[in-house]
């Protein structure tokens, strides 16, 4: 248990929602980060809350440094940053990348990687001992496409989260003698609503037969994973990445 704070980016839903309500479980504070749905996000703390947890909501674009200077501030006055989950991501409408707009990468490229390295940022400046703080964990979210590829699909999306991988090895060398541990997952096909947005709602069904497991996974387990990578149990755990995939 503890009453450190917790960042989570891209809360209000999905994987997001579930490591929220996984962290508050075990006695964090968790600042729900979202980018437009604050109903969504207001009922994720109204979940923490009911269960005697404590929450915000904090409206947040990480594509918008700005944005991520007011994430930040919000969870200085609500307590002392222990752990970043960095979950906020897009993916956009199945396409070639012949087809692919400079504008489209760019969003992908603001979301996935930028806005995740920024968050990092902010947060080592507040949890490392080098900085006066009391050490931490990141938690990228990277995905099982960085290692296939996704072609003919999003191999933007596959290349923005082949960064995300980059960037936690690196990022957990840096900080690593300054009480910060850095990890990522891999999720694989996930029952969450990011595939709609895509322009696929039933894509993580309809590609389940490719998983060694014959089955999509669900966001709560990879919460589990999350709030286990948070944990002093992967106390030697920095740097590394752990598939939740199903096998795929």
């Amino acid at each position: 248990m503890t009453d450190k704070v917790v960042v989570i980016t891209g809360g209000s839903r999905g994987i997001g929602r579930a490591a929220a309500i996984a962290a508050a479980a075990r006695g964090f504070r968790v600042v729900v980060g979202y980018a437009s749905n604050q109903a969504a996000a207001n009922e994720v703390v109204s979940a923490i809350e009911a269960s005697n947890g404590k929450a915000i909501a904090v409206k947040c674009d990480v594509g918008s440094e700005a944005d991520i200077l007011a994430l930040f501030k919000a969870a200085d006055e609500f307590g002392a940053l222990g752990a970043l989950v960095n979950n906020a991501g897009i993916v956009g409408p199945s396409i070639r990348v012949e087809d692919m707009s400079a504008e489209r990468i760019e969003r992908m490229m603001a979301v996935n990687v930028t806005g995740s390295i920024l968050c990092a940022r902010e947060a080592v400046k507040r949890m490392s001992r080098r900085n006066g703080g009391q050490g931490g964990v990141i938690v990228n979210l990277s995905s099982v496409a960085a290692k296939l590829g996704s072609p003919n699909t999003y191999v933007d999306y596959a290349a923005s989260k082949g960064a995300i991988d980059s960037f936690t090895i690196g990022l957990g060398y840096e900080v690593a003698a300054e009480g910060i541990r850095v990890a990522g997952i891999r999720p694989g096909l996930i029952d969450t609503e990011i595939h709609a947005s895509g322009g696929e709602p039933d894509r993580a069904h309809r590609l389940a037969h490719m998983v060694p497991m014959k089955r999509v996974g669900t966001a709560e387990e990879i919460a589990n994973a999350i709030v286990w990578l948070m944990s002093d149990e992967a106390s030697y755990v920095t740097s590394a990445i752990l598939d939740v995939s199903g096998g795929r």
